[in-house]
């Protein structure tokens, strides 16, 4: 099910021209508009789920999971940090569960 408001949805459904790295049955991945590394990459599921705390769907799980490996080997990037941000004091921006792929610099940690 998609969200007709969503801009995430709209990209998966191929309504907003985006430069797909990766798709799948499940997921699709683009580089994000607002990259905060060299390499910043975005993976979504096809299916709309607001937040991890609405993912209940094990295909959809390990589909992003198995996207983020399928990406980064596809261009290479062996190092590369993964997040998720949950809920907008977390710093979720859009309500589209999404993966942030980082690489391409030193990542410091603690990130926030």
């Amino acid at each position: 099910m998609l969200d007709d408001n969503c801009i995430f949805c709209k990209i998966s459904n191929k309504e907003i021209p985006s430069k797909l790295l990766y798709e799948d049955e499940f997921t699709v991945a683009f580089n994000d508009l607002n990259p905060q590394a060299p390499n910043h990459i975005l993976v979504i599921p096809k299916k709309h789920f607001a937040s991890l705390n609405e993912l209940d769907d094990e295909k959809y799980m390990s589909a992003l999971l198995n996207a983020v490996k399928e990406v980064t080997k596809k261009l290479g990037i062996k190092e590369y940090r993964t997040v998720i941000n949950t809920g907008e004091t977390a710093g979720q921006t859009v309500f589209h569960i999404h993966i942030h792929i980082l690489a391409g610099r030193p990542l410091l940690w603690p990130p926030g």
